[in-house]
C-alpha cells in the first residue's frame, strides 16, 4: 500500500484591503520611530519616574507629535511618571524623547522636592498639644 501523496499548496494572491475611511485610528507608530535615532550612542539617563518636567517654550514647528503634545502638557510641573501615563508610551521611549528635549533646551528637568524623614519633634509636640486642647 502506498502512502497518499500530497498536493503542493498554491499560495494565492490576496487583494489588497481597501483604504481606510477617514477619521479611524491607525495603526500605532513603532517605538523606534517615536524615539528618533541614537545619533552619537550615548544619552544622559538621569531621569527617574519622580523627576519633574517644565515646558521652557511653546513647540516649534519642527517638532513630532510627541514632543508638540509634551510641551502643551507640561506647562505646570509634571512627572515623568505622569507624562508617560497621558501619552501612553512606555517609561524608556519617554526618557529618550525628553532628554532630547532637554539638550534642545525645550524642557527643564528637576529633582522632586524630598521632604525631612523625620519630622521636627518641637513640631510633633506643638501638634499633639494642639489635638489635646480639641
Amino acid at each position: 500500500m502506498t502512502p497518499p501523496q500530497r498536493r503542493r499548496r498554491r499560495f494565492k494572491e490576496q487583494p489588497s484591503p481597501p483604504p481606510a475611511p477617514p477619521g479611524t485610528p491607525r495603526q500605532p507608530e513603532r517605538l523606534f520611530v517615536v524615539a528618533g535615532p541614537d545619533g552619537d550612542g550615548e544619552r544622559d539617563q538621569d531621569l527617574d519616574l519622580v523627576t519633574l518636567i517644565v515646558a521652557r517654550a511653546d513647540p516649534p514647528p519642527s517638532a513630532t507629535p510627541e514632543q508638540s503634545a509634551l510641551l502643551r502638557l507640561c506647562t505646570t510641573p509634571l512627572s515623568v511618571a505622569e507624562l508617560s501615563a497621558y501619552l501612553n508610551l512606555p517609561f524608556s521611549v519617554m526618557t529618550v524623547l525628553l532628554t532630547d528635549m532637554l539638550a534642545a533646551g525645550l524642557v527643564t528637568a528637576r529633582a522632586p522636592i524630598v521632604r525631612q524623614s523625620v519630622a521636627d519633634r518641637s513640631l510633633l509636640e506643638a501638634v499633639m498639644h494642639g489635638l489635646q486642647r480639641l
